[in-house]
């Protein structure tokens, strides 16, 4: 069985919860790709190095 509400939350309640949401900007390093540097998310660079080979 899923979670009920026991009662209704306000609209405001709703908005100020939803506007505590941050989201995380992703940090950038610099990459080397075709020769020009770009800056890409560290998440991402296992890809790039990748596609260098």
């Amino acid at each position: 069985m899923m979670a009920v509400p026991k009662r209704k939350t306000s609209r405001s309640n709703t908005r100020h919860r939803r506007a505590q949401w941050k989201a995380v900007k992703p940090d950038l390093v610099p990459v080397v790709i075709d020769g020009k540097e770009q800056l890409v998310p560290r998440r991402l660079l296992g890809h790039f190095h990748r596609l260098a080979r």
